[in-house]
């Protein structure tokens, strides 16, 4: 007779000092003899967006069907090619003028999640519900967190952004309502206590102080994790061994980027705990964003990686000029060129992260990236047009088998991409939705007689 007990999907690890740290989907999770459906693995949606365009020349695959060669920009993306479709012809029109003038930036990031066109003005601001929040408001009761946003640079949330557009247009992909968009949280420090629920509500100061006098939180949940250790098998603690120390990992990177910014002039507006090095602190983000995801303390995010119009330079790869003006480059091969490797750039950090996405197996032997669904690309084709249709999108992942990846699929010219999106919310178990933003339809993903 089969008694064996499991242990509760939701289970924390307590400790002193308010410390908690959420398990990751273990085998003792599953009751003995559970059914499949029982122990499968929840479905994760996300979106990671990347502004001011690409150069679509390099982007763009001269083919349908099967993946085969990538384009240069997606060359690093070729290990994942079996977890990801390249779409063609996805278009939001929603995002261009249409009457209403200049503003290109301001308009593609507004609409992007809403499928809406933003109204024009600085103050009086509204644009629409985003599908990420319809996603969560219908399975965010099952996590801790119904949706995570998060960004990488600091901005503004009011003002004049792009000609007559408010900065909220250009700075948040989420919107609660037509009027209330869900800043994304910027500091990694921030995202972490969140996450952990440490030191939360403290003032900077003591914050500070118990930042340099404190232990790792795992430190706090040492004799809550040696007993666990010893209820499990074999395999689970393996899977949590390699679990605590991804976040012992973080808190060193935390540790690190707090020592550097010491050293940064203190007239510097620079949030506490950000690396300056782009690729350190995207795998920082992306980190801790996966332990949220494994642990199933949310289903849904967006990642702004950094702000629609942003003029960031990318002095790591030896680039001083500022990413906005260069996407202007009026057909000028040297700047177009070091458009494409900031492009490229930004890709090659993905595909390391979806590395991490792919190691990582759940109680059912799935990978976390088989069990999402998460959109890479951009509110504008070519930066230098400003033009709105065949967007750059890539989806990765397979969404827990409800999508075939590994095929570039070329729709009908103007499809719109909140088509997309409504075929993404059947996935996400929303039901009721036959229309969102400018939607026609929906997509069939699945399709395999392609060449």
């Amino acid at each position: 007779m089969i008694t064996r007990k499991a242990l509760p999907r939701r289970m924390f690890l307590r400790g002193a000092a308010g410390a908690g740290v959420a398990l990751p989907f273990l085998e003792s999770m599953a009751p003995a003899l559970a059914s499949a459906a029982a122990s499968k693995a929840p479905v994760r949606m996300g979106f990671v967006y990347v502004p001011n365009g690409m150069d679509i020349r390099n982007w763009n695959l001269d083919y349908e069907g099967r993946l085969g060669k990538m384009s240069r920009i997606l060359e690093p993306m070729t290990p994942h090619k079996e977890d990801m479709t390249v779409f063609g012809n996805l278009t939001h029109n929603n995002g261009r003028a249409l009457l209403d003038g200049a503003g290109d930036h301001g308009r593609c990031c507004a609409s992007y999640l809403t499928g809406i066109q933003p109204k024009k003005s600085f103050v009086d601001i509204k644009s629409g519900v985003s599908m990420d929040q319809i996603v969560a408001n219908s399975v965010g009761q099952a996590t801790r967190f119904p949706s995570l946003e998060l960004g990488m640079e600091d901005a503004r949330q009011a003002g004049d952004c792009d000609s007559g557009y408010s900065c909220a247009y250009t700075n948040n992909l989420a919107w609660r309502s037509e009027t209330q968009p869900l800043p994304p949280i910027l500091d990694p420090r921030a995202m972490f206590e969140r996450l952990f629920g440490v030191d939360a509500g403290l003032e900077p100061a003591e914050r500070d102080r118990r930042n340099r006098l404190r232990r790792s939180i795992l430190d706090f949940v040492a004799e809550d994790t040696k007993k666990l250790q010893g209820q499990v098998g074999p395999t689970d603690r393996r899977k949590l061994d390699e679990y605590l120390s991804s976040i012992r990992d973080i808190e060193r990177q935390l540790e690190r980027a707090a020592k550097d910014n010491a050293q940064v002039d203190p007239g510097m507006a620079q949030p506490y705990g950000m690396p300056a090095d782009f690729a350190e602190h995207f795998k920082l983000v992306t980190d801790m964003l996966t332990v949220a995801l494994q642990t199933d303390q949310t289903r849904v995010f967006s990642f702004l990686v950094t702000r629609e119009g942003t003029s960031r330079s990318y002095r790591e790869i030896g680039i001083a000029d500022g990413h906005h003006p260069l996407t202007h480059h009026m057909n000028k091969p040297d700047l177009m060129e070091k458009v494409s490797q900031i492009n490229t750039y930004h890709v090659k950090q993905v595909a390391a992260w979806l590395e991490k996405l792919k190691s990582i197996k759940e109680a059912d032997g799935s990978s976390l990236l088989d069990n999402s669904m998460i959109v890479y690309g951009a509110g504008l084709t070519d930066g230098n047009r400003h033009n709105h249709e065949d967007l750059p999108t890539i989806l990765l992942g397979r969404a827990g088998g409800a999508i075939k990846p590994g095929f570039r699929r070329v729709y009908r010219r103007e499809t719109p991409m909140s088509n997309l999106f409504l075929t993404m919310m059947d996935i996400m178990g929303v039901k009721g939705v036959e229309h969102f933003g400018d939607s026609s339809g929906r997509l069939n993903l699945n399709r395999l007689d392609l060449a």
